[in-house]
């Protein structure tokens, strides 16, 4: 399949970079009569997805929200990098009618198809050249956004004039806040900080924790150095003047290089206390050796780069330092697989859950619990949730917000399981659940 739609005619004239050139949420009703300041813009939003059908889904799902509650006129790029999962065939099913030249209400998809894995910078760029948004946001497959998000963040950037990109809260699946978030730029003391140890063991302080920039409040907006690709919102006057992704990154290192351009532009980076969750790198096999070289040979392209030494004094260590962490990180993924070779982690164990929601809801989860391996009690409501592994909401009883908020305000860590009643899948970080309707 090829790209659906308008055929871009904004990012068509610019070039693409390359190296070698639980509250209750504000209700919907709320938002749509307090922000009609974007009644007249346009979002692009890019997904660049590969292998993660399930988790895709969940994603788009979550973005038809947020663009009904932001009121924006919507455009969604999925540049699929040759998903053998069923990817494409699935969206062309489940979204038939936002693939239209009409969409759904204000959104519309576009769909890529690649035919083979072009690689995370040059998918995004492919679906850059077709955007016609104000904004373009570049937003990971494994992740779900509020439906405040984007309100939030078209407010900061409507403040903002000088805006290269804006990052938001990521939380974890357990509610834990992603020091990833925020992050500064990867300089050669920083970098020294992060690989000696310094930065964890003084990870408050303005001279050794500048990497996650932990001294800032994770509460308050913020001048940033780095914006996560996971959720990336930045501003067309700044790709149009800086361009695109640098397909010399194959999958890491892309979101770093982008926001130091922005910032020798003189453009402003930006953090906005909104949260999203982020299952984080559920698209990626984290214990192989590809992983780990294409991560540290991104650092390496970087570091040549924007910080070329000219001495081998300098080089050398720094070399050194980062082939020493790999084959540090390589060796403990190793092992951990060997651990889970031996010792596995039977799936017949049942995982503890508890569920709160919708009556209806409630009762097709508990038919589906045996089959899923589930220990399942059902709750009332979130003041009373006994104890579990995993809690479970529904997308019909509770906004993304909502969920959210849940996980983040309880004491105990819960996981959370997000249901799909009308699909009848529940996902959770690492599994999916999933039965024929």
């Amino acid at each position: 399949m090829t790209a659906c739609g308008l055929s871009g005619h904004f990012f068509q004239s610019f070039p693409i970079y390359k190296a070698r050139g639980l509250g209750k949420s504000p209700s919907i009703e709320y938002f749509c009569t307090n922000n009609h300041i974007f009644m007249h813009m346009k979002l692009s939003v890019i997904i660049v997805s590969y292998n993660v059908c399930h988790y895709l889904c969940q994603c788009l799902d979550a973005v038809w929200r947020a663009a009904q509650v932001a009121n924006v006129e919507t455009e969604v790029f999925v540049v699929d990098n040759h998903s053998t999962d069923g990817s494409v065939a699935l969206l062309s099913r489940e979204y038939a009618s936002y693939l239209t030249a009409e969409g759904e209400g204000h959104c519309r998809l576009h769909l890529i198809a690649n035919h083979h894995n072009a690689g995370f910078g040059r998918a995004n760029n492919q679906a850059l050249r077709q955007c016609t948004g104000d904004y373009i946001l570049f937003l990971n497959p494994d992740t779900v956004i509020g439906e405040h998000s984007l309100v939030d963040c078209l407010a900061e950037a409507k403040s903002c004039p000088q805006l290269g990109a804006i990052g938001v809260k990521m939380m974890y699946p357990d509610g834990r806040f992603a020091f990833e978030s925020r992050r500064g730029l990867p300089t050669l003391w920083v970098a020294f900080c992060k690989m000696s140890g310094l930065n964890t063991l003084f990870p408050h302080s303005r001279l050794f924790g500048r990497y996650y920039m932990r001294f800032l409040p994770e509460t308050e907006s913020a001048s940033i150095d780095i914006v996560s690709g996971a959720f990336m919102f930045c501003s067309r006057t700044a790709l149009e003047h800086c361009g695109g992704f640098d397909e010399s990154f194959f999958m890491y290192g892309e979101d770093i290089d982008l926001s130091y351009r922005f910032l020798k532009a003189g453009f402003q980076n930006r953090y906005v206390p909104t949260p999203i969750l982020h299952y984080k790198g559920e698209s990626t096999q984290k214990n192989s050796f590809r992983y780990v070289n294409v991560f540290y040979q991104a650092m390496l392209i970087f570091f040549r780069k924007h910080f070329p030494a000219t001495s081998l004094l300098i080089t050398l260590p720094v070399y050194a330092a980062i082939y020493g962490q790999a084959a540090m990180t390589l060796l403990r993924q190793q092992a951990k697989s060997l651990g889970r070779f031996l010792y596995p982690r039977r799936r017949a164990r049942e995982l503890s859950a508890v569920f709160v929601g919708e009556e209806a809801d409630a009762a097709k989860l508990s038919a589906l619990a045996e089959t899923w391996g589930l220990q399942l009690t059902i709750a009332s409501d979130l003041s009373a949730i006994p104890p579990a592994e995993v809690l479970i909401l529904s997308t019909s009883s509770c906004r993304f917000s909502e969920m959210l908020q849940a996980v983040e305000r309880s004491s105990r860590r819960y996981q959370l399981g997000i249901f799909h009643p009308h699909r009848n899948w529940l996902i959770l970080s690492g599994d999916v659940y999933t039965s024929a309707l």
